[in-house]
């Protein structure tokens, strides 16, 4: 894998590691031991930035994370986000106001064994998918980045990112400093690149979720497209490497945090850093990604 550029501080590579499929909202989906050994193989195959969330398995996989990066926190960054908790009625409880925020911080910092965290994500909750913020969890963005910008002060996090947000969200919180921004983008899911968009002027690092669409009933998925599934043999890559090289392909600062539980999914991933497509198979893509832009309009 190539390193591309620097985010909180350190050198990245362009394909991460997604740590929520190693479990549920409630727990783990394997032993601690396993998910421990699982991310040991993560950065021993190279990988050295690792997203999460207190809110991922009830804090289950944070404490995981800290185990396995434990002696090696100066070679991963760690990523992790804030703006909701694990609820055990509700499966998630927004937490936007910046007391809240500040919690959530610490509670990171207390589960990963960390006394700083490379990059801090705040998860807006105002637009589905998702839990969706009401009453007195409408927030102004302005108060919870001042939160953010004194917790970095304060030397709890290196880097503040955002997460589920717009582009007007996004200019505004420029001025801080702004290291990384997290929003869903696919060859599918053209619905944050006028995100995308400020953010390559910027030179911000874009980190997209649900990589490869289809998160949610309904949802198209990238690995179901004719000219994706068409194009990967020509290449000679699975659908989803393909459709991942596609990301990559759209912006040199983007960042990618597939998730799996399984080895060879994972060398799938890592190896999808290393291609580079063809201007002929990019043309072919181009109806599918011209589709999805035109279901924004």
């Amino acid at each position: 894998m190539t390193v591309l550029t620097h985010l909180a501080g350190k050198p990245v590579r362009r394909v991460g590691y997604g740590a929520m499929q190693l479990g549920d909202v409630h727990r783990l989906s394997m032993s601690h031991a396993d998910a421990v050994a699982f991310l040991r193989d993560v950065l021993d195959r190279g990988v050295n930035h690792i997203d999460t969330a207190e809110f991922y398995a009830a804090g289950a996989i944070n404490r995981a994370i800290g185990d396995a990066i434990r002696g090696r926190t100066e070679d991963v960054v760690v990523a992790t986000k804030i703006g909701a908790v694990h609820d055990p009625d509700a499966h998630l409880r927004p937490t936007q106001k910046p007391e809240e925020l500040r919690e959530n911080v610490e509670a990171n910092l207390q589960q990963l064994g960390l006394d700083r965290i490379d990059l801090v994500y705040l998860r807006r909750l105002d637009v589905a998918p998702g839990i969706a913020a009401s009453g007195d969890q409408l927030v102004p963005l302005e108060d919870q980045l001042a939160e953010l910008a004194a917790l970095r002060d304060e030397g709890k996090l290196a880097a503040i990112g955002l997460s589920h947000v717009s582009r007007d969200q996004v200019e505004a919180a420029i001025p801080i400093g702004l290291a990384a921004v997290q929003n869903a983008h696919s060859l599918v899911d053209a619905s944050s690149e006028p995100v995308l968009e400020l953010v390559r002027a910027e030179s911000i690092a874009w980190a997209p979720y649900f990589p490869l669409g289809g998160a949610f009933p309904g949802m198209p998925k990238v690995t179901e497209q004719d000219a994706v599934i068409s194009a990967a043999s020509q290449v000679g890559v699975t659908p989803s490497q393909l459709g991942l090289a596609w990301l990559l392909g759209q912006y040199e600062g983007t960042l990618l945090i597939p998730g799996t539980k399984n080895a060879d999914h994972l060398a799938e991933n890592i190896a999808a850093g290393e291609l580079v497509l063809p201007p002929e198979v990019m043309e072919a893509l181009r109806p599918v990604a011209d589709a999805a832009r035109a279901a924004e309009r």
